[in-house]
């Protein structure tokens, strides 16, 4: 799997912890949408799309299985949010 395209929209809403959203592309084929950029105690993180269940909870639409994939996933998404500034 690779990453072939990655797309970061900026928001800047004043006492906000979410600074922007993102878009990936997997090998042209695949894409995962509004993937939330949030600035968490110790930096800037991703939190993958997800739904509110009927319990109250969320529940992730699509999410990496292993660290690695997420790794690869934030790094790519991160370095397109710095390079946006």
């Amino acid at each position: 799997m690779k990453i072939t395209s990655v797309s970061v929209r900026k928001i800047e809403k004043e006492g906000s912890r979410m600074k922007g959203i993102a878009s990936v592309l997997l090998d042209d084929a695949f894409a995962v949408h509004d993937i939330r950029i949030i600035e968490g105690d110790n930096g800037l993180f991703i939190a993958m799309p997800s739904r509110k269940t009927a319990t109250g909870n969320y529940r992730d639409i699509a999410h990496p299985i292993n660290p690695d994939v997420r790794k690869h996933f934030e790094d790519s998404i991160l370095e397109e949010f710095e390079k946006s500034e």
